[in-house]
């Protein structure tokens, strides 16, 4: 399995013990994410420690305080390591009511202009802004030219169908297992198997049976699972779809 979406840096993590267990864990590559200047450039040193792991380079519209110039030289520069994948988890995020749109706005499409350059994949992270996300990718498809996905998906099929059409992939985390989930089956079961992706967002959104308690990468094989239900195939053939779709996408993969 491939873990498309995972954040080794976090402190909660003990990223050795990740990364010498992934054999047995069932895993064969696994991408750690980037969402500030640390965790990019902590995640892209973790990559170059392990010929498995894969790293993006990026900033969290959470953290885009932080972006700059400078950072953006920066994570253009190491974009072209071998080990770096794409650029994420970028987007946005207007959950919380003090929110400030206009930065996060302003950074996103500074972002794609890296993503134009670097010419890989983006990751992209979307709460509470389907409207304006949607039309921010749609009206800069120019600067996608590796297209990439929608990461842990909360939208309705009708969405995740329109990011499909613009050539993105649909990537489900651990909140497709929760047995209170709804809208995310409906979409695991309606996109087409070439556009879907697993990951674990980990240590978020662990799934069933764990919720509420650390994600490990190794608890990505329930989403697996999980999906393969829902589309009422076997774990394995899952499993096999979507490594495939993961190289798809993540062209350095290797």
């Amino acid at each position: 399995m491939i873990d498309t979406h995972a954040h080794l840096t976090d402190t909660r993590l003990d990223a050795k013990e990740i990364l010498a267990s992934m054999e047995r864990d069932g895993l064969s590559r696994l991408i750690t994410v980037g969402y500030d200047r640390a965790s990019s450039l902590g995640g892209f040193k973790i990559a170059q420690s392990d010929g498995r792991v894969f790293c993006t380079l990026g900033f969290h519209p959470s953290n885009t305080d932080e972006a700059g110039a400078d950072e953006y030289a920066r994570f253009l520069e190491l974009s072209r390591d071998p080990k770096v994948v794409g650029v994420g988890e970028i987007g946005l995020d207007y959950h919380y009511p003090d929110t400030d749109k206009p930065t996060q706005l302003r950074e996103l499409l500074n972002q794609l202009d890296l993503v134009k350059a670097a010419d890989l994949p983006v990751v992209v992270h979307m709460r509470d802004a389907d409207a304006d996300m949607f039309n921010i990718i749609k009206d800069n498809l120019h600067k996608l030219p590796k297209r990439g996905v929608m990461h842990c998906f909360s939208g309705s099929l009708e969405s995740a169908l329109e990011y499909i059409k613009l050539g993105f992939y649909i990537s489900f985390s651990g909140s497709v297992t929760f047995k209170n989930a709804r809208v995310a089956p409906v979409v695991a079961q309606g996109i087409p198997l070439e556009r879907i992706l697993i990951e674990t967002d980990c240590p978020y959104l662990a799934p069933e049976p764990f919720r509420g308690r650390l994600n490990y990468p190794k608890y990505v094989r329930y989403v697996c699972e999980k999906l393969a239900e829902l589309r009422g195939m076997s774990a394995g053939e899952m499993e096999e779809i979507t490594m495939r779709n993961a190289y798809a996408l993540f062209g350095k993969l290797t």
